[in-house]
């Protein structure tokens, strides 16, 4: 059974650094370009940064560059997402999703997560 499993999320006060991971089972992400989504209360789901199948390929929305950054580990069939200097912005439910063509739209993504809860606050 094909599925993605995220985890890492948690508590951080502002300006700490979480590392959330993507790990994929019954099937190679390898294939697929990686997505990070997230979505706090009321607003709808936005995309964060996305890796492509070359790994050259990487891109960020502007309110998280320089701060994220995402890698893929093709030994352990997983993605992972470095979030340094989290902001109380940062706030949400952390989505992974894995689909054909990367992309910041969550449109296309073939499997997702059931998410993680990353919550940053003093």
């Amino acid at each position: 059974q094909e599925q993605l499993v995220e985890s890492g999320g948690g508590l951080v006060q502002p300006g700490g650094s979480l590392r959330l991971s993507c790990a994929a089972s019954g099937f190679s992400l390898d294939h697929y370009a990686v997505g990070w989504f997230r979505q706090a209360p009321g607003k709808e789901r936005e995309g964060v940064s996305v890796i492509g199948v070359s790994d050259e390929y990487t891109s960020y929305a502007k309110s998280v560059k320089g701060r994220f950054t995402i890698s893929r580990d093709s030994a352990k069939n997983t993605v992972y997402l470095q979030m340094n200097s989290l902001e109380a912005e940062d706030t949400a439910v952390y989505y992974c999703g894995a689909a054909q063509f990367p992309s910041l739209n969550s449109a296309g993504y073939d499997y997702w997560g059931q998410g993680t809860q990353v919550t940053v606050s003093s």
